[in-house]
């Protein structure tokens, strides 16, 4: 039992680790959302070397010649261009528009100002989900690491498991709280910010695969400390009936008490009297 029960400490260990490490990386990371906007080409300008897909050229110097507006106007679709960007709790990205490199602005800053306290508790959401959970990876890890009393380990357990099932809780409202604050940037966000199209990326995925990890590692230290208290209660009510038997076998073994034996003697003894008795009479 006890190496079934140090089995079940380490894999929920290795869980809570696993999360941790995804929701460090998460949190980190700016590509929660990612997807393309739609931007007007800007004029090219310097020397004509090769073909550039991500400017307008025109054939005229004059800036106020009327073929350059005509010009754009015939091409339709071809005046705009497809600019990639990704977005995380912290920072938006958006590439150059020359496609080489990329842009970086706060995304706290490109949230509408009435919706940036929802992603201000977002952000302390997420950071309590890591707190608690690195102190219930803490907490798994002294019991697995200490070989003294039992019950010391159970409360460890109790603890570890109280919270890592509390940073569960925390991480999936702090996640559901970015989709909100996301979408709402989306409707009512600055003009030169909203997206043509978007997705939930790979930061995304790993942010709630944390939180499949944290759960999978609170169940199993829940479990394991149903377990171990179920053991406990079975090994004592063995005890009790053990000691119920040993306890009836120890009455049946003894003599009855308050029943008086007579001996040969002791009885002839009596006679004799009896008979002394009636003769003098």
């Amino acid at each position: 039992m006890g190496i079934d029960r140090r089995r079940r400490a380490s894999l929920a260990l290795t869980l809570n680790f696993v999360a941790l490490f995804l929701a460090v990386s998460a949190l980190g990371t700016s590509h929660w959302c990612a997807g393309t906007r739609k931007v007007v080409k800007p004029f090219c300008t310097g020397p004509v070397t090769t073909k550039q897909s991500f400017c307008i050229r025109f054939n005229s110097s004059n800036l106020n010649d009327t073929r350059l507006v005509q010009y754009i106007w015939e091409t339709g679709e071809d005046k705009y261009v497809m600019r990639k960007f990704h977005t995380g709790i912290w920072f938006s990205c958006e590439q150059n528009i020359n496609m080489t490199g990329e842009n970086c602005r706060n995304f706290i800053y490109v949230a509408p100002a009435n919706e940036r306290g929802v992603l201000w508790l977002c952000i302390v959401a997420e950071c309590l989900y890591i707190m608690l959970l690195a102190t219930g990876g803490i907490l798994m890890s002294i019991e697995v690491c200490q070989f003294g009393n039992v019950i010391d380990g159970l409360k460890l357990n109790a603890f570890a498991a109280i919270f890592t099932v509390l940073s569960g809780l925390l991480g999936m409202v702090a996640h559901m709280m970015f989709t909100t604050a996301f979408q709402l940037t989306v409707s009512l966000g600055p003009e030169d910010w909203k997206p043509q199209t978007w997705d939930y990326s790979w930061s995304y995925i790993l942010a709630w695969s944390s939180f499949t990890a944290c759960m999978a590692s609170s169940v199993t230290t829940i479990n394991r400390y149903t377990k171990t208290i179920l053991e406990f209660k079975h090994k004592r009510r063995n005890i009790e009936k053990n000691f119920k038997i040993k306890q009836k076998l120890l009455e049946l073994d003894a003599p009855e008490q308050g029943v008086p034996r007579l001996l040969p003697d002791d009885r002839m003894g009596s006679s004799t009297t009896a008979t002394l008795v009636r003769i003098s009479g």
